[in-house]
């Protein structure tokens, strides 16, 4: 088989390295030209999130052998499409809520046909449980999560649901016995109306970047879903039902998004974290002279929108 610059750059041991500077050159650029401290709390707990996140990637793959050669694409294209949202402004929830759904895939798919592993569903309840804390959206996840367990992990049973429920729950009454230490019962605001928080918003509500971005994402991972579905059965039976997990959340990102822009910031978090795998896979495991062309561009594309991003953080329509 022919290795071209897609594959060489795919399985090369020096692209993470490289990556790990990128993203922290990103993160400097983005401090000095908005005149913000690079240095400031918020600025380096977001910086500290990337990394422990992009930590937890590498094990997801290396755990799960999400890509079945040596690859750290599943890692780079996440550092890179989130760098790529450098308009943003620094938010510490969305980086945690993006650091708790990492963990939680990461111990769910320990679960995989094993219904008599409470111990790790509980541990990817607990993660599920401490991002709805942040984003009490997710909520609406926790129902999605059980499917998975039933259909794709086949890990479901009633000693693993109760493990769930309890790992859920368990962040909400340690906080429960925190606020009455402090005596203080409106330090956790969740609400029946922050959970079903889906107003429809206009989608102009968004600026010129974040649809651009958006569409960008969009196109690279619908490029993913489509590889993977037409290669699937090269891959283990394992690996194709924890993609199924990345495509369906990708796909309800998607969907929600143009629905919920005034969840932008969060929901494009979580679709760059499902949309990873995907993308990686495509990059990793084709090696045509389309596709390689199809690598460059990709590329060129995300370092453009990331640079555009970087200099005009605020373009409206």
């Amino acid at each position: 088989m022919m290795k071209r610059i897609q594959n060489k750059v795919a399985e090369s041991r020096n692209l993470l390295p490289f990556m790990v500077v990128y993203g922290v050159s990103v993160w400097l650029a983005y401090g000095l030209l908005l005149s913000v401290s690079p240095f400031s709390l918020s600025h380096v707990v977001f910086l500290v999130c990337l990394a422990l996140s992009t930590a937890l990637m590498v094990v997801l793959n290396n755990n799960h052998t999400l890509i079945r050669t040596y690859s750290r694409t599943v890692s780079c294209t996440f550092i890179a499409l989130t760098c790529m949202l450098c308009f943003q402004p620094d938010s510490i929830r969305s980086a945690m809520v993006c650091l708790c759904f990492i963990a939680s895939y990461l111990c769910a798919f320990h679960s995989y046909q094993d219904k008599q592993s409470p111990g790790w569903v509980y541990y990817a309840f607990l993660c599920l449980g401490l991002a709805t804390m942040l984003f009490p959206l997710l909520f609406l996840f926790v129902p999605l999560g059980w499917l998975f367990m039933q259909f794709l992990l086949n890990s479901l049973s009633l000693r693993t649901f109760m493990a769930s429920l309890l790992g859920l729950f368990t962040p909400y009454w340690f906080f429960l016995a925190y606020m009455l230490w402090q005596g203080n019962f409106t330090l956790l605001d969740i609400r029946p109306d922050l959970i079903l928080d889906i107003n429809l918003s206009p989608f102009s509500a968004l600026t010129v970047n974040q649809v651009l971005s958006y569409g960008w994402i969009v196109v690279l991972t619908l490029t993913g879903i489509i590889h993977f579905w037409r290669n699937q059965l090269s891959d283990k039976i394992r690996t194709r039902q924890f993609y199924g997990c990345f495509i369906w959340l990708s796909l309800i990102c998607i969907v929600a998004i143009p629905l919920l822009p005034q969840h932008y910031d969060m929901l494009i978090r979580l679709l760059i974290v499902n949309a990873s795998p995907l993308i990686a896979h495509f990059l990793t495991l084709t090696h045509t002279r389309i596709t390689d062309i199809a690598f460059k561009c990709i590329c060129v594309g995300t370092l453009l929108i990331t640079l555009l991003n970087l200099w005009m953080p605020s373009l409206t329509f």
